[in-house]
Formats: C-alpha cells, sequence, structure tokens
C-alpha cells in the first residue's frame, strides 16, 4: 500500500545518514595531487615501476606512452626499464600471479584504474597509515584498510610505525630514509601517477569540454537573436 511505501521510504530516510557515516568512519586526508605538474608525475611514475610494479601491473599502460608526461624514450630506457622489458611493452608486473598468491593469499590486483574506483583521497591516505602487527601474516595492517593481505612496500622510505590501541595514535618504531614531509611528497606523486594513468586523456577532455562550451556559447546568442527577430517580424505583420 501507499501508506506502507512511505513508511518504508520514511525509515530508509533516516537511517542513512548512520549507514554513511559508518562506512566512512575514517577520516580521509585530501590528496594534494595536481595532474597538471609533470615533474610530480615523473616523480611517481618512478616510485611505482621502483616499489609497486614488482606486484601490480597497469595493464592499460604502456612504458612509450609517458612520453605524455615529459620523458623521451631514452630516459624510459634509462630510469624505468629493468628487468628487459621493451619501450612498447605494457607495464605489467613482474611477479608471477601463482607465486604472488602463494605469499599473499590473493594475486596483486592490477591498479590501472585504482585511482577512479577508490580514489585519490582514499590511496593518498591508505599509503600513509600503514603499522606494525604482529596478528597479520604480513606483519603489517592498515587503518584504511583493515587486515589488508598487502605488506607496507615504502616502509623503507616512512619508517616503522605502530598504533597505540588507546588513543589510536601512530608510534615510531624506527626511521625510514625520508622525514614525514619528504615522505608525504613521495605518496602524492605516486598518487598523481595513479590518477593519471587511471584516465590519461582527462586534462585534455577538460580542455575540450571548455573549448565545447564556448563555441556553445558564442554560437547560442547570435542564433537567439535571430530567432527573437523572426519571432517579432511574425508578431508586427499580424
Amino acid at each position: 500500500r501507499a501508506g506502507d511505501r512511505m513508511k518504508r521510504l520514511f525509515l530508509v530516510l533516516v537511517l542513512l545518514p548512520a549507514t554513511v557515516w559508518a562506512a566512512s568512519s575514517v577520516r580521509l586526508d585530501p590528496s594534494p595531487h595536481d595532474p597538471r605538474d609533470l615533474a610530480s608525475l615523473q616523480a611517481g611514475a618512478a616510485t611505482y615501476v621502483n616499489y609497486c610494479l614488482g606486484c601490480h601491473g597497469l595493464q592499460y599502460m604502456r612504458y612509450k606512452s609517458l612520453v605524455d608526461i615529459g620523458l623521451n624514450e631514452a630516459q624510459i630506457k634509462e630510469y624505468l626499464l629493468f628487468t628487459g622489458e621493451k619501450v612498447g611493452d605494457m607495464m605489467k608486473a613482474v611477479q608471477d600471479p601463482k607465486e604472488a598468491k602463494s605469499w599473499f593469499g590473493v594475486v596483486p590486483p592490477d591498479l590501472s584504474v585504482v585511482a577512479r574506483s577508490r580514489g585519490a583521497d582514499w590511496l593518498y591516505t591508505y599509503l600513509r597509515t600503514f603499522y606494525r602487527d604482529s596478528k597479520t601474516v604480513t606483519g603489517w595492517n592498515n587503518v584504511v584498510f583493515p587486515n589488508v593481505a598487502m605488506p607496507h612496500a615504502l616502509w623503507h622510505l616512512q619508517g616503522e610505525r605502530g598504533l597505540d590501541p588507546k588513543t589510536h595514535r601512530f608510534t615510531e618504531i624506527s626511521k625510514g630514509s625520508m622525514s614525514a614531509p619528504e615522505y608525504d611528497r613521495t605518496v602524492r606523486d605516486l598518487v598523481n601517477f595513479l590518477v593519471y594513468v587511471g584516465e590519461p586523456a582527462a586534462q585534455s577532455r577538460k580542455v575540450i569540454g571548455i573549448i565545447t562550451l564556448i563555441v556553445l556559447v558564442v554560437l547560442f546568442f547570435p542564433l537567439t537573436y535571430w530567432l527573437k527577430k523572426e519571432f517579432w517580424k511574425d508578431i508586427k505583420q499580424q
């Protein structure tokens, strides 16, 4: 009945905010990435190849495509190709999937569109909230993704941290090779690169969209004025 449907709708509207709050109880830090920053994109690509590509491939991206972020083929060969790949090859994970599954329990996912599915803020926060946990298989855990199967690939850079169960604050166990601000910049560059990989044509698409809107506006006013003249001409003739 209509009355029952209204009651159900009311309950959904009342409970929805609580559901959303529960699903996003971890506060995400805003990602300071900038897809126009080519230096950041290049640094992010280097970090990805050195620390992530061993397990996580980018199946929709070729090494050669990195010329679009300001690298030339010589730089790609020198700084990003380490295991006999060719510039025209896809950026596939180095590790064998079966071997990776035996180590981590799951096959590490391809990260071509992870920035689009998870969001830049999620990635930026996730990569900065790992902590040591002796109860997990890998010895690592994560605030944003509890009991994640992935170990902290960047721990040599950030250092080792624990998490106080009472205050939910991080405690330092050992220092990394980077200071906290340096590590945050490295993560920012890595997230920037993953956002770019998720949609390489995003900047071009935005520019084309703006140009299209300007053209439509320019065409709209003369057309509107002509229609107005035609409309009033017919009225005056009556």
